[in-house]
């Protein structure tokens, strides 16, 4: 089951959720078949409580959405972006422990 908290991103709405947010927005960038990506996919959503409220945390499928990947040159999977502003301000490739991404997300804040 999916967390209510973590946004499903696709092409129709990156611009709006990300790019356009007044918060910092944390970018799983993943697929169905990436077993790294199943592995951080319960730290992804322990984040999206943890910062509720203060950083949107988001999933972007690759395959769904090869557009958006290709735009942001993402090449190996999990890579997680943060955007600020509209920018990307931090990022991580592959599986991270919780702490590391939190630092980075507390960071921002």
């Amino acid at each position: 089951m999916a967390n209510v908290k973590v946004l499903e991103l696709t092409s129709d709405n990156f611009h709006e959720e990300v790019l356009e947010s007044s918060i910092p927005v944390l970018v799983d960038f993943w697929a169905a078949w990436c077993g790294p990506c199943k592995m951080i996919a319960p730290i992804i959503d322990q984040l999206a409580e943890d910062y509720d409220g203060r950083v949107k945390v988001a999933k972007l499928n690759v395959d769904d959405n090869r557009d958006l990947a290709a735009q942001y040159k993402v090449m190996t999977i999990p890579t997680l972006l943060v955007f600020k502003d509209g920018e990307i301000v931090n990022q991580a490739i592959g599986a991270r422990p919780k702490n590391e991404l939190a630092k980075m997300l507390d960071s921002l804040l």
